[in-house]
C-alpha cells in the first residue's frame, strides 16, 4: 500500500461536524406544540401514578345505608316465625254418607251452630217418624192402662176386686209407661242419628279449605280410602298469633307480657304491635329452640293463616306508640364525619371512597336518619379517618 492510498483511505474516517437537519415539514411552531402536548400526558400520567398506584390503601370498617324503624331503637332481640290459627279445626261428619248438600266456600265466614253441610238422611228421616209413631203408640197405651187402673182401683176400695186385678192393672200400667221411656229414648236417639248428617260450624270463624265436594262419601276419621274425613277446614280469625322460635341461649331476653313488633313478609311497609302471650315450657332439641306465642293487639283482614312473619322483641317498659311509624334511611352514627361544618360520609364504590355530603334527622338508637344524599344499600365508611379523602383507595378488614 502507498502512502497516498493510506493518506485518501484516513480522510474517508474524518468525523462530520455538521448540524443535523430537522426533519422536513416540521416547522420551529409545531415543534413548540408538540413538545407541549407530550408534558401534558406525561403530568397527567404522573398525577394518575402518585393518585392511584403509590397511595397507600387503606384498610377500613364498612356499614351500610338500611331501613330502619323508630321502634327498634328498644329492640332486643329478633325471630322468625308463622301466623297459626289458635283456634283452628277440621270439621268432619260424625256418621258415613254421601255428600248431598255444601253451603259454604273457602273465605265464607260462619257461625257457631251453622249448618255447613250435609250428608243424605233419608234412612234417619225414617228411622226417626217410626221412632215418633212408636212413641204415640206407647202414649195411647197408657192412656187406656191409666183408666183401666183407676177403676180397678176404685172397685178394690169397694171390696168388689180382688188383689189380683189389682195386681195386674198396676203391673200393666208400670209395663206401658216403660214402654214409653223406652220409645222417647228410641226417639231421641233417631233425632241424634238424623242431626249427625248435619255438620255445622263449631265456633265463629272463617272456612279456610274446603275438603269434599258434593256426591263425594265422608266418614269419621275417613274410614277407607274412598271416603273422604273432613269436609271443611275453618279458623278463629281473631285467634290468630305469631308462634316464633327462640334460640335456647336468648330465651332469657324473653318474658310474656312483654312488647313485640310484628312485620309480615308480605306486607314489609305495615308493622304491627303485639304482646308476648305464652312461652311454651319445653325446648325443641333438634333445633334447640323455644316456642314463642306472640298476640296481635291491632289484627286487620290482611293477616292470614300461615303468613312468615319477624318478631322485634322490645325491652320491656317500651313505648308501643313508634310501632308503626314507616322506617327511615339510617346509618350508624360512628360513620358520620365533620368536614368543614358539614355532616358527610364516605361511600365505597370501585374500591374509592367519595366524600358525599348528608342531611341528618333523627337519632335512632346508636343509627342517624338520614333525609337526603344517600340510598338505601349504599356502602360506607365507619369510623373514618381524618386524613380520609375523596379518591382514596381501600379494602374492607377481614
Amino acid at each position: 500500500m502507498t502512502p497516498e492510498s493510506s493518506a485518501g483511505d484516513l480522510s474517508s474516517l474524518r468525523i462530520s461536524r455538521d448540524k443535523k437537519k430537522a426533519p422536513e415539514g416540521m416547522s420551529p411552531r409545531s415543534r413548540i406544540i408538540l413538545a407541549i402536548v407530550i408534558l401534558a400526558v406525561l403530568s397527567m400520567a404522573g398525577y394518575l401514578f402518585f393518585r392511584g398506584g403509590v397511595s397507600p390503601t387503606a384498610e377500613v370498617e364498612t356499614t351500610s345505608a338500611i331501613m330502619t324503624s323508630p321502634s327498634q331503637a328498644s329492640a332486643v332481640l329478633t325471630a322468625s316465625g308463622y301466623v297459626v290459627a289458635q283456634q283452628r279445626a277440621a270439621v268432619a261428619s260424625k256418621g258415613a254418607g254421601r255428600l248431598v248438600y255444601l253451603g259454604v266456600e273457602e273465605g265464607d265466614r260462619v257461625k257457631k251452630g251453622q249448618i255447613l253441610a250435609r250428608i243424605e238422611d233419608a234412612d234417619m228421616v225414617a228411622g226417626l217418624d217410626r221412632a215418633r209413631a212408636n212413641l204415640d203408640l206407647s202414649s195411647n197405651d197408657s192412656a187406656t192402662a191409666e183408666r183401666t187402673f183407676r177403676r180397678v182401683q176404685s172397685l178394690f176400695d169397694q171390696d168388689l176386686a180382688s188383689q189380683a186385678e189389682i195386681d195386674a192393672a198396676t203391673s200393666r200400667l208400670a209395663r206401658i209407661r216403660a214402654g214409653i221411656a223406652a220409645a222417647r229414648a228410641t226417639v231421641t236417639e233417631a233425632e241424634v242419628a238424623l242431626e249427625n248428617t248435619r255438620i255445622r260450624a263449631p265456633f265463629d270463624g272463617t272456612v279456610l279449605t274446603k275438603d269434599a265436594d258434593i256426591g263425594e262419601v265422608v266418614a269419621p276419621f275417613a274410614a277407607s280410602a274412598m271416603s273422604r274425613g273432613a269436609v271443611v277446614t275453618m279458623a278463629d280469625m281473631k285467634s290468630l298469633q305469631v308462634e316464633a322460635d327462640v334460640s335456647e341461649s336468648n330465651i332469657t331476653r324473653v318474658s310474656a307480657g312483654q312488647p313485640c313488633e310484628i312485620v309480615l313478609d308480605s306486607y314489609p311497609e305495615k308493622r304491627y304491635r303485639g304482646t308476648v302471650y305464652k312461652i311454651v315450657p319445653t325446648a325443641d332439641r333438634a333445633k334447640a329452640t323455644v316456642l314463642t306465642k306472640v298476640a296481635f293487639l291491632d289484627l286487620d283482614d290482611r293477616v292470614l293463616p300461615e303468613m312468615s312473619a319477624k318478631v322485634t322483641f322490645l325491652a320491656k317498659g317500651s313505648d308501643t306508640a313508634n310501632v308503626g311509624i314507616p322506617p327511615r334511611l339510617t346509618v350508624a352514627a360512628s360513620a358520620i364525619a365533620s368536614r368543614n361544618g358539614q355532616s358527610v360520609v364516605f361511600v365505597i364504590r370501585d374500591g374509592q371512597v367519595t366524600e358525599t355530603p348528608v342531611t341528618t334527622g333523627a337519632t335512632i338508637g346508636n343509627r342517624v336518619e338520614i333525609t337526603a344524599g344517600l340510598a338505601q344499600g349504599d356502602r360506607l365508611v365507619d369510623r373514618p379517618d381524618a386524613s380520609l379523602a375523596t379518591g382514596h383507595r381501600v379494602r374492607v378488614k377481614q
